[in-house]
């Protein structure tokens, strides 16, 4: 068989076939390249989800004659020269508008700042046409339409129009998110105008933007430094978190990318503390020297490749770890949304609803507001009752340490136990409900972690060991990893082929249903057991053992014992989410309240 050279149409439609998958990657690579352009205001127009016209424009420095012809062959681009070894642009190999041109009808028109007039030129099929003279502001209008006609099998592997214009908008997300300073807005008949007004250097307010105000108080910022490479950005506490991964967005040298080691580090850095099927959320910025990280290594350049790929997975997970102990026990604000919510009036018959739009202000039977709000005075009448104090006693100790001088305390005074599990607890500024359940079980874990990382845990002997049956296979990997287990405080022993007898459990614990535990143990140990043992998940063994060995829900506590266990709460890492990622508290402020009452 005779080797041919194939004509440059075809060697486009090849390289379309890797470059441009769909309309979203045609947006993708158009974005760039008015970025790269230096563009302050980008418009992005589409109809029929990006196949009947994809239309983007820029105010960036444009292009002459000479250049518009260029920009349109193979490989011709302005960004690189003879290395790959410093890219510092977003587009480098000059094959998008080649790409796109081989299967669409590509029309550019292009003017310089510092030119009279733009000129326009067209590509259909891989075919250019004649270079023309256009009335043009300064900057490039780009338009592509009938995608893939020239392709038409492509056609049929495309989405609805609906996922298609979904798509293109969340590729305009991550690069208003990565570009603050610019302005982008989406437009078409197929969607309504998405706008994103330029925030300068405040990447938290262009962040609130696309991912709703919410994330802006639920957020964390990120800051660190290690061997010249820095992350930057911003992380949600974790009990602020979504049902997928589409909130995770990462940035290497500004370049979006969405790299598995990265999104690999973001799920290592929240384990034991977002509840499984849930998802956090997270802004991560990576700069480092371009030599040390490929870019090229991905068609669409979404995929990057780290020279010590260890040293930036442990970057992202230290940095994390240390911001959600730092800052990351408060509870997400949506859970008080959430509360406000389910206090909404239910359906009132026709013949009781208000014919006019209701005002507290105007109510004729609005009842008298004193201005103290929660203060102690208005709740003289309560003296009579058996009120407990925030007193700080160490450890839930039975014997009552004395309250600090004018010491302030976030959770405030436990009021109340209701349903045997919930504490009640006024602030400053507000109430406190926590679910004691979850809340002692983060107190244990993160007390079992620092032991973990000094000595062997204390263990507490029992006076007739438990036997407990489980299946042969099950006793095979208990027994493989009962050196580990016993450095957390457990002592088991073979018992027959079909049993393990446990004499020690942890003494932080206190009471412990061995049974259901060992049982636990076991089936986590057979879904994620590898040959390097059980040493790398001591502290997921820890948090199953916390859960076992926790103030259960049911029991009744003295008024010390909720007091110790928000003291505890305030000064533990990580309180505001149990270890499964369920919020430990919710909390509602003064002005919620009064909002219930229409006093607001």
């Amino acid at each position: 068989m005779a080797i041919i050279q194939l004509s440059e149409t075809l060697i486009n439609q090849i390289a379309a076939g890797e470059v441009i998958e769909r309309p979203a990657s045609a947006a993708k690579e158009l974005i760039e390249n008015a970025l790269d352009a230096g563009a302050t205001r980008i418009e992005i127009a589409t109809a029929g989800g990006g196949k009947a016209l994809l239309r983007v424009s820029d105010n960036g420095s444009g292009m002459d004659a000479a250049h518009l012809e260029l920009a349109v062959r193979r490989h011709c681009t302005s960004k690189i020269s003879e290395t790959l070894e410093d890219i510092r642009t977003l587009g480098f190999r000059g094959e998008a508008l080649p790409s796109i041109g081989s299967v669409a009808r590509l029309s550019i028109a292009s003017r310089r700042r510092d030119s009279a007039g733009g000129h326009e030129i067209a590509v259909a099929g891989g075919k250019i046409a004649h270079m023309r003279p256009a009335a043009a502001n300064p900057g490039t209008i780009v338009e592509v339409r009938d995608l893939f006609f020239a392709t038409p099998a492509r056609l049929k592997f495309l989405k609805t129009e609906k996922a298609e214009a979904g798509a293109i908008t969340e590729i305009v997300k991550r690069m208003a998110i990565a570009f603050p300073a610019v302005r982008f807005v989406l437009s078409g008949s197929d969607r309504t105008t998405l706008e994103f007004p330029a925030t300068g250097d405040d990447h938290l307010a262009r962040m609130a933007q696309v991912l709703g105000k919410e994330f802006r108080d639920n957020a964390i910022a990120l800051d660190a430094v290690r061997e010249e490479i820095s992350l930057t950005g911003f992380a949600g506490v974790p009990t602020f978190n979504r049902g997928n991964s589409a909130h995770q967005y990462a940035f290497v040298n500004g370049r979006p990318v969405q790299d598995k080691l990265i999104l690999s580090a973001i799920r290592g850095a929240y384990a034991e503390t977002i509840p499984s099927g849930r998802h956090p959320v997270a802004v991560l910025s990576i700069t480092l020297d371009p030599a040390l990280v490929d870019v090229n290594v991905h068609p669409a350049k979404s995929d990057v490749r780290f020279r010590d790929p260890g040293l930036v997975r442990g970057l992202i997970v230290g940095a994390i770890r240390e911001a959600l102990a730092r800052d990351g026990s408060r509870a997400a604000t949506t859970g008080a949304s959430d509360m406000l919510r389910s206090f909404r009036p239910g359906f009132q018959p026709n013949s009781q609803r208000p014919q006019t739009a209701w005002s507290a202000e105007m109510s004729p039977s609005r009842p008298y507001q004193p201005t103290t709000g929660f203060g102690e005075r208005p709740q003289a009448s309560f003296d009579g009752l058996s009120m407990p104090t925030a007193r700080a006693e160490p450890q839930f100790s039975p014997q009552p340490a004395a309250p600090e001088p004018n010491a302030r305390y976030p959770l405030g005074a436990a009021r109340a136990q209701i349903h045997a599990n919930y504490i009640v607890a006024q602030t400053e500024d507000g109430l406190v409900i926590v679910d004691q359940h979850a809340a002692h079980e983060r107190l244990v874990f993160e007390a079992m972690r620092k032991a973990l990382h000094s000595k062997r845990l204390a263990s507490q002997v029992l006076l007739i060991p438990e036997i407990i049956d489980i299946p042969e296979e099950d006793c095979d990997r208990l027994m493989q990893h009962a050196a580990e287990l016993s450095e957390l405080g457990l002592a088991i022993e073979r018992f027959g082929p079909g049993a393990i007898a446990v004499r020690e459990t942890p003494a932080m614990l206190g009471e412990v249903d061995a049974h259901g535990l060992i049982r636990q143990l076991a089936d986590e140990i057979a879904e994620w057991d590898t040959a390097s043992g059980l040493s790398a998940k001591l502290e997921y063994v820890a948090a199953t053992m916390a859960c076992h060995g926790s103030v259960r829900s049911g029991r009744r506590l003295r008024p010390e014992e909720m007091n110790a266990l928000l003291r505890e709460m305030e000064v533990t890492p990580g309180s505001g989410q149990c270890n499964h990622g369920r919020p430990t508290y919710i909390e509602l402020k003064l002005s919620d309240i009064e909002r219930l009452f229409g006093r607001s």
